[in-house]
């Protein structure tokens, strides 16, 4: 049975969990910081080494915490953000934070759409869209697969770029400058064909990112955005 507080339902290694989460978000614990050894939460929550064991235990399996064999615990480097309200080149996220960006181009090519995918585009059934898939890379991590459906009218000659030098963000941006865009994000588990792309296994949650521009009246490009759960996180004002 797990331990707990008096007067409180919640797991007593969640409660710890819930403080060192806290402690890391509030600023208090910054990337890279030595967090408290596990005695000295034993002896700060008064509980056995073990309840404290599984929370930084599980912390360490989401990547919040980092533990180094003779070292100690440490706080892990921080989510990567995206933004939604301004409509920003990945490429140029990532450098603004001072790291690497690559990309790697898994698919580019014309196909047919689904219905369903027509209906997105408010095109007929059997339309031809262009479909290209690639993953993102900060400092050789993989944070997003864009899995992007574009519409050949807006954006003619989308097949034949080079886009390992240059995102579809920026190409698209040229192409068929924005007019608007609508988005909608949830959770998701990782299917089979995604989570090895994120370097992750089959069913890690994933923050899911659908995003759909439109250009000149039209709709330009529909995205669907696969970012590993414990490394993002989506931030905007208005």
């Amino acid at each position: 049975m797990e331990e707990t507080i008096a007067q409180d339902s919640t797991p007593i290694f969640q409660r710890i969990k819930d403080y060192l989460v806290g402690e890391i978000a509030s600023g208090r614990w910054k990337e890279g910081d030595l967090v408290p050894s596990e005695q000295a939460l034993v002896r700060q929550f008064g509980v056995s080494r073990m309840t404290v064991n599984r929370a930084v235990r599980e912390l360490t399996a989401e990547q919040i915490l980092v533990r180094r064999q003779g070292s100690g615990t440490y706080v892990a480097p921080q989510k990567y953000q995206a933004t939604l309200v301004e409509i920003r080149n990945i490429a140029d996220e990532i450098r603004a934070r001072g790291r690497a960006h690559r990309s790697h181009l898994c698919l580019l090519r014309a196909e047919i759409a689904t219905d369903a995918l027509a209906a997105e585009f408010e095109l007929a059934p059997g339309v031809t869209l262009y479909h290209s898939v690639i993953v993102h890379f900060e400092n050789e991590a993989p944070i997003q697969v864009e899995d992007r459906w574009v519409n050949p009218d807006c954006a003619p000659s989308y097949l034949d770029q080079d886009f390992g030098s240059i995102t579809p963000n920026e190409h698209l941006m040229a192409a068929a400058p924005l007019q608007g865009a609508t988005y909608a994000i949830e959770a998701q588990p990782a299917p089979a064909e995604i989570a090895p792309l994120l370097g992750i296994a089959a069913g890690r949650p994933c923050l899911v990112l659908h995003r759909r521009t439109t250009s000149g009246g039209r709709v330009a490009s529909v995205a669907t955005m696969w970012h590993p759960g414990h490394l993002a996180r989506f931030t905007g004002s208005v």
